[in-house]
């Protein structure tokens, strides 16, 4: 039974399905709602998700559960050892193998009878439009965001909707986006956020972190909802936001409208330099200002040079270079911490990969260190080129 403001079924049913299949579904073929149509129609479905990291894991499985028939991934990166606390689909022995052929066989070992596709590129202006085309639904949960405004535009153009989701620490939040949804009601992701934040404003989870079963949490609801518009069941969470706070144990959604001043989305554009993954500020500051790993070793075996760690105090828990002295980020940005740094000697700073410590930087060159630096690569260029036995997060 649909509801009032159920859409269409996206996808036409399969002709048939098999005795095996019958089986296999059958827990879906007696709900009323689903039944042996909507089976055939997840069967005929063609779905691409973008990454197999920790939302993309249990999408990718509970869509091959499912029964949906063709499953395209786009991912070109590989298993680290960081991964496993929430990417489920890979395991212990896949580390090193690209993360686009562990989760296939693990797809394949859940239901053979998938078509999985794997496209092993970065998802590009060049490429996304033509791959989209391909399929009949787009499941998003990377982390940045380039490439969110790249797959929502992307969307628009390829005349497809798509289910967004995002995770942080202990919040997820879930919502659908099609422009050319056949009730009116289209809207995408440049309706929830116009912009987008500053560089630094939101940490990704490598550097903030996330709790990995909250990547259960979302990915479900991201396949519910795929179900649903495969299928033409239930109410779609288009034109709505679900939030999802772990530690309340609390689902809201918030009512999405689109933006009247948004402007038309005719064509692709440059996504990093939208987004700004260092400001212009902090790029200005680092040019001439950034001194290699092997570089900073040697400033701190002659011993004329001051250390500033940047990082969050549990990431200094996690791993440290000696000598230097943890001073956060934002107590920088907002000036308290500058009667604390030295005025006769060098000053180098570093975070994780050096965007935080490139933003520190614009903050003490306004302040007057001019000879101030920053380490290239972070800690984690210092644990790969100086010290390998240090711990890497």
């Amino acid at each position: 039974m649909s509801s009032p403001k159920s859409l269409p079924p996206l996808v036409a049913p399969a002709a048939e399905l098999t005795k095996d299949e019958v089986a296999r579904y059958s827990r879906h073929l007696i709900i009323p709602d689903l039944g042996m149509d909507g089976q055939k129609r997840l069967k005929n479905a063609k779905v691409l998700v973008i990454g197999a990291g920790g939302l993309g894991s249990p999408a990718l499985l509970y869509l091959a559960a499912a029964g949906v028939g063709t499953m395209g991934i786009v991912e070109f990166d590989e298993v680290d050892a960081s991964n496993l606390q929430r990417q489920v689909i890979h395991g212990e022995s896949d580390i090193g193998r690209p993360k686009a052929d562990s989760a296939r066989d693990s797809i394949l070992e859940i239901n053979s009878t998938i078509d999985v596709r794997l496209h092993k590129i970065r998802l590009e202006p060049e490429n996304a439009v033509e791959l989209f085309s391909e399929y009949d639904l787009i499941l998003d949960g990377t982390d940045n965001f380039a490439t969110r405004y790249l797959v929502n535009d992307a969307a628009v153009l390829a005349g497809k909707p798509y289910v967004w989701g995002s995770i942080y620490r202990f919040e997820g939040q879930v919502s659908v986006f099609w422009e050319d949804a056949p009730d009116g009601r289209g809207i995408n992701y440049r309706d929830l956020y116009p912009e987008a934040p500053p560089p630094g404003m939101v940490p990704s989870c490598a550097e903030g972190g996330v709790l990995g079963v909250l990547c259960a949490s979302i990915g479900s609801i991201m396949v519910t909802e795929a179900i649903k518009l495969i299928t033409g069941i239930g109410e779609p969470l288009l034109g709505r936001l679900m939030v999802y706070d772990a530690l309340d144990m609390s689902y809201r959604t918030i009512k999405l409208r689109r933006d009247p001043a948004r402007e038309p989305i005719t064509e692709l554009i440059d996504y990093d330099a939208f987004c700004g993954v260092v400001s212009e500020e902090g790029q200005a500051a680092a040019a001439g200002s950034t001194v290699t790993a092997r570089e900073l070793k040697d400033m701190l075996d002659s011993g004329d040079v001051e250390l500033i760690d940047v990082r969050e105090p549990v990431e200094w828990d996690i791993v440290h270079i000696e000598g230097a002295t943890l001073i956060p980020k934002d107590r920088i940005l907002s000036g308290e911490a500058l009667s604390e740094l030295p005025q006769n000697r060098k000053i180098v700073l570093h975070c994780k990969t050096g965007v935080r410590s490139a933003e520190a930087l614009a903050a003490l060159k306004r302040a007057g260190f001019a000879d101030a630096t920053h380490l290239q690569g972070g800690v984690i260029a210092w644990a790969h080129q100086v010290d390998p036995s240090l711990p890497v997060y």
